[in-house]
């Protein structure tokens, strides 16, 4: 029995939260994210003082919703709390980056092992991408379906991405010179490739107008077969951005 008061307040929380859902789409969005076996791991991370309050969702897609939470282990206020959907990511495109991973030789190729995989393989990107000095969430814990990083925001509300933000032709091409950068890292000293290194997968941090590197579950060593091919689009989606 759960006895904790933390998971009695992560409970009360998530209860709140479903009884604020109004439409079926949504209803929908929440019977698929907070199954039983995520609501357990969810207890678990709570249990362990990563968890102190859950809020509502601030991103959502088909392979994750991201959640915005407070924890108040080791000084963080906001965390973001991504929830792999099971039975709804597109299971053949992430069969795509991760079979070739040499870090994950070996797994079963069902739907539930491949998706977990998954959430293993982002917090692993992000730690070497940070470790690189990119800058990317701080990756803190993952568990089953479930990563836990830095909220990229304040207050609830996520920096917005490169796409919606007006930028000065300064700061265009300060925050350009910056992707570059950031790729170079990730390719020489993190040993990676982004592979959906786009507008949409970076946000700009208008304190200072940088950007922030996110969307790592698909990125592949680049020793990958397929590594080479996924530079190039790379580059090509940040230049075709940056010349419009």
């Amino acid at each position: 029995m759960v006895s904790d008061k933390r998971l009695r307040r992560l409970d009360e929380r998530v209860d709140e939260f479903r009884m604020r859902i109004k439409d079926s789409s949504d209803r929908e969005v929440f019977a698929d994210v907070f199954d039983t076996a995520t609501l357990m791991a969810l207890y678990e991370l709570a249990k362990k003082g990563y968890i102190d309050a859950m809020g509502g969702s601030v991103s959502t897609g088909k392979e994750a919703n991201i959640f915005h939470a407070i924890s108040k282990k080791n000084n963080t206020l906001e965390i973001a709390v991504k929830i792999y959907m099971i039975s709804t990511a597109n299971f053949n495109t992430m069969k795509e980056y991760i079979l070739g991973d040499p870090r994950f030789t070996g797994i079963k190729q069902s739907r539930k092992d491949i998706i977990l995989a998954w959430a293993r393989k982002e917090f692993k990107n992000l730690k070497r991408a940070e470790d690189a000095g990119v800058r990317v969430p701080k990756p803190y814990i993952t568990r089953r379906n479930i990563l836990l990083m830095e909220f990229i925001g304040k207050d609830g509300v996520p920096m917005p991405q490169l796409k919606d933000v007006k930028l000065t032709e300064k700061e265009a091409q300060s925050i350009f010179n910056r992707i570059l950068d950031y790729m170079r890292l990730l390719y020489s000293r993190a040993g990676l490739v982004h592979a959906d290194m786009s507008e949409y997968n970076i946000l700009i941090d208008m304190n200072d107008m940088s950007p922030v590197i996110i969307d790592m579950g698909q990125s592949v060593m680049i020793d990958h077969f397929n590594a080479e091919t996924f530079l190039r689009r790379d580059v090509n989606n940040i230049a075709r951005f940056f010349k419009n």
